[in-house]
């Protein structure tokens, strides 16, 4: 009986660990549903036509797509650009507005991002690596985001010398991908090898 409630328990987190990626994909979709079903409501609620709804909705999907499609060339569109100055003169807003807008630069898309490259930087201690993000530099001083596993957009901001860090290969969609996968998905397997050269003072070793 005892062997049996714990085989049971074994097989229960192994379905649970191989459910949990579908899990974070169906709260994503929820998420998505949950925006766009109120953005649906809300429309209806004023027309109370579904061909005026429908309609609405078309127009706003084209607009955010057109939008995306000019920020990835590198244009500002003259409405997002009025918005943009608009909120810049509202004292509190616009401090909101400008950390949120670093943040999700932060994760953008690659050509985009503010992380200027990835780096590999011991922490907590020595002989102990994680990836990080340079996000921005004064001199030789490095300032570097820290992801915690498996959600990189939670971590810390540490500021450390060029000459303490190594840098990476990967890009940041291959970071982030070893991020959220805790190191399962790790493509690149020299970026771990280089690390066994590496005394603990930060030197190559002679062999």
């Amino acid at each position: 009986m005892l062997s049996f409630i714990k085989s049971s328990l074994k097989y229960f987190i192994i379905g649970i660990l191989a459910l949990i990626p579908v899990v974070i994909v169906m709260q994503v979709l929820v998420f998505l549903e949950t925006i766009l079903r109120g953005f649906f409501i809300y429309i209806y609620g004023y027309s109370n036509n579904i061909f005026v709804t429908v309609l609405a909705f078309l127009v706003s999907f084209i607009a955010t797509a057109y939008t995306g499609y000019r920020v990835t060339i590198s244009e500002k569109l003259w409405l997002l650009n009025q918005i943009e100055m608009f909120i810049n003169q509202i004292p509190l807003i616009r401090t909101i507005y400008r950390v949120s807008k670093k943040l999700v630069n932060l994760f953008g898309h690659q050509e985009k991002s503010a992380a200027k490259e990835i780096i590999l930087i011991e922490y907590p201690k020595e002989g102990l690596w994680v990836p990080g993000y340079v996000t921005n530099k004064a001199g030789e001083m490095l300032v570097v985001y820290v992801p915690t596993s498996p959600n990189p957009t939670s971590g810390f901001t540490v500021v450390v010398h060029q000459s303490k860090v190594l840098k990476s290969g990967m890009d940041i969609e291959a970071v982030t991908s070893f991020i959220v996968s805790v190191g399962v998905d790790l493509d690149q397997k020299e970026e771990l090898e280089k690390l066994a050269g590496i005394d603990r003072y930060g030197t190559r070793d002679a062999g």
